[in-house]
């Protein structure tokens, strides 16, 4: 009872979708325009970087209220934050008020893993920042994260929460689909492009 009383709040909390507030706000369709999905790299791009910030610090909030409700609440239960938190990201990417169409879920699990393990959080944002600059593409930081964050999770707090962020990293993983032939093929959006204001991604 008490692992679905977290799974629930964090869920409900990953439901609430500051893109799709400013996309009403400013009377855009975030998920039929851009990159289709509610998620901050979009608002960058079809809303300005104001808005994309806001968004982000959002998503990232919420992961990160999430797992330290869990620790407030439960603190002997041993992977009630992680699955507080993964329940948080998928609430993010599935929330069922808009017909569980949501965004990818980066920011909400670079939330999670701040609450986590701050140390870590602050290495993978640098790697992240290094990776995008390099790379001119967004999606190749979202990958070393969610990548990255099980593996070290795994050598350091044991193999099931390494598995329990595993679902996360999977579903991530999956929602993301769509952009590896889109860099393989050059017609990915990149980084400066986002800054530019160009939104005309190719499909």
């Amino acid at each position: 009872m008490k692992y679905i009383l977290l799974i629930l709040t964090g869920y409900l909390l990953g439901c609430s979708s500051m893109a799709w507030y400013l996309a009403k706000l400013h009377k855009a369709d975030l998920r039929g325009s851009g990159t289709g999905n509610l998620g901050a790299s979009n608002t960058v791009v079809l809303l300005g970087w104001k808005a994309g910030v806001l968004t982000a610090l959002h998503d990232i909030l919420k992961a990160f209220l999430a797992v330290l409700i869990a620790g407030w609440l439960f603190p002997d239960l041993e992977h009630g934050r992680a699955a507080a938190g993964v329940a948080c990201v998928l609430g993010h990417i599935f929330p069922f008020y808009l017909k569980f169409k949501g965004g990818k879920g980066f920011a909400s699990f670079f939330g999670m893993t701040l609450a986590l393990n701050w140390r870590l959080a602050l290495v993978i944002a640098a790697a992240v920042i290094l990776v995008t600059i390099v790379t001119d593409y967004i999606v190749c930081g979202t990958l070393t994260t969610v990548l990255s964050v099980p593996v070290y999770m795994g050598f350091t707090r044991g193999l099931t929460t390494a598995l329990i962020l595993c679902i996360a990293t999977a579903v991530i993983l999956y929602k993301h689909k769509e952009n590896y032939p889109r860099m393989l093929n050059g017609t990915e959006l990149g980084l400066r492009s986002a800054i530019r204001g160009d939104n005309k991604l190719k499909k």
